[in-house]
């Protein structure tokens, strides 16, 4: 996972919703509708055949970027539902091991 900042989402990027019946879970930017909608999807609840369009302002944008994803979509416009679920496992479990080592 890459890491930027930026305030302009990205293909890819992990979000935390903020609004909504959804607050406080993780989703990732599958397609980025105009300049104040964006698809997410997690694999799981939401796939990628049926993401929701969130309003910009309901999101959090992270910093982490997962690059499996991007790949995905720009290599075939589509990406699985299990490599959805992967990349924010796995952003998840990066979190939880910062705050961890912070912890100790």
């Amino acid at each position: 996972m890459s890491v930027e900042v930026s305030d302009h989402p990205r293909l890819g990027q992990i979000v935390q919703i903020l609004k909504g019946r959804d607050t406080g879970k993780f989703g990732i930017i599958i397609q980025i509708v105009d300049d104040r909608f964006v698809l997410i999807a997690d694999g799981d609840k939401r796939k990628f055949d049926q993401p929701k369009k969130k309003n910009l302002l309901h999101l959090k944008l992270l910093e982490a970027v997962s690059s499996e994803v991007v790949d995905s979509l720009t290599e075939t416009g589509r990406v699985t539902n299990g490599k959805l679920r992967y990349a924010l496992s796995k952003f998840v479990e990066e979190q939880q091991a910062s705050v961890h080592e912070k912890g100790e």
